[in-house]
């Protein structure tokens, strides 16, 4: 039953819920002043005495009690404004919801703020963040190929960050992704998946940077890493090949650098000791032919004085020379015997070693010297050839 209905006598009479009897049949609300001096009935105390306040300004409520409570409120707001802002962080102030250019970033440590009046955002500004990009993209020459390359950086003006734009990561992503489908779009296939990533890596970190820098992002790129490129899975296997043959075209190329480094110092080397050989050559040569000259211009003299002495001497020497460097048997040619005919140089030569066997010339000279003695023209006797000398000496 409600609490204005008839009958709803509970207690001595119908109460309304301010507390109130009401005997009358007045369903109104309560006198103000009524509430007001129950109230302070039960706080009394705390205010300073029993004083009954008016609301008419007869009296009122106590000015110590009025302090205290504003000073527990003032505690609590300034220690409320006390916070912590960590070693790699840095905090960016809000002063009624706007940047605080002249306060500047927060650095790390114990700081206080004005509570319901400023509020300050920390930023993570040390640690290297990672945003990873990949997808397929067509190349210069109309190949379809997947690239994936991972972006590292880092947050260097927090405000910027946090208020540039509306989402800064999204933007970098998107940035990202449009600086790599241009430089895939300029590039081979070929150089994509073998020898040109290098080029591919510092284009897409060149041109990223230059997309960003008017967006005032408050971020800095610290390093793009370029993975490995891969065809499509239809056409992987003709790309293994091809990327295979290109390696071993490398290897050969890489070996035949090592072997002409290996051999070109031997061959100049050798060049070198070939002229030094034909200079000894020719300068022996040379002296040889002066000498010669020489001797035969003293030889001149002589022998316009008594050529035939000097012809039969420079024979005799010749033939001296000659039989002194090869192997002799003497026959007697008066005696008809079959070892006249027998090859007697060619029996000797096999009772001798194989290493000390002589030459083709002196086996030659010794064949001649094998031959009959009547097949020798005859030489001047001693006795001619010393009443030669007996004659050019006396002309002399």
């Amino acid at each position: 039953m409600a609490w204005n209905e008839p009958g709803n006598k509970g207690g001595g009479g119908d109460r309304d819920p301010w507390g109130n009897n009401n005997k009358n049949g007045n369903q109104g609300p309560p006198d103000l002043d009524e509430v007001i001096t129950k109230l302070t009935r039960k706080f009394g105390g705390i205010f300073g005495g029993g004083k009954k306040p008016s609301v008419g300004g007869g009296g009122g409520v106590s000015g110590f009690g009025i302090a205290v409570v504003l000073v527990i409120l003032a505690v609590i707001w300034v220690a409320s404004g006390f916070y912590t802002i960590k070693e790699a962080e840095q905090g960016v102030k809000l002063t009624f919801g706007k940047y605080d250019a002249e306060a500047g970033p927060v650095g790390p440590g114990l700081n206080w703020k004005a509570t319901f009046v400023q509020e300050v955002i920390p930023v993570d500004v040390e640690a290297i963040r990672s945003l990873p990009a990949s997808g397929f993209m067509l190349t210069e020459d109309e190949n379809v190929v997947r690239v994936e390359m991972d972006v590292q950086y880092k947050v260097i003006q927090p405000h910027n960050y946090l208020f540039s734009v509306t989402a800064p990561d999204d933007s970098l992503a998107q940035a990202t992704d449009s600086a790599l489908r241009y430089v895939i779009g300029h590039t081979t296939m070929d150089d994509i998946l073998t020898t040109g990533r290098e080029v591919v890596r510092s284009e897409t970190e060149e041109l990223l940077n230059k997309i960003i820098e008017p967006y005032n992002l408050g971020i800095e790129v610290v390093d793009v890493n370029f993975l490995p490129a891969r065809p499509p899975e239809e056409v992987k296997d003709a790309f293994d090949d091809a990327i295979s043959a290109q390696e071993d075209e490398q290897r050969f190329i890489r070996e035949a650098e090592a072997y002409q480094r290996e051999i070109e110092p031997r061959a100049r080397g050798r060049v070198q000791r070939i002229e030094q050989e034909a200079q000894g050559y020719q300068e022996q040569i040379v002296l040889r032919a002066q000498g010669e000259v020489a001797r035969f211009e003293l030889l001149l003299p002589e022998y316009e004085s008594a050529p035939d002495v000097t012809r039969h001497r420079l024979y005799l020497e010749t033939m001296e020379e000659i039989y002194g460097k090869s192997n002799k048997v003497l026959i007697d040619a008066s005696n008809n015997s079959n070892m006249l005919y027998l090859p007697i140089d060619k029996l000797m030569d096999q009772g001798q070693q194989p290493n000390q066997r002589k030459s083709s010339s002196s086996s030659k000279s010794s064949t001649i010297s094998s031959e009959p003695a009547s097949s020798i023209p005859s030489r001047p006797s001693s006795s001619n050839i010393r009443s030669s000398e007996r004659t050019t000496s006396g002309r002399n």
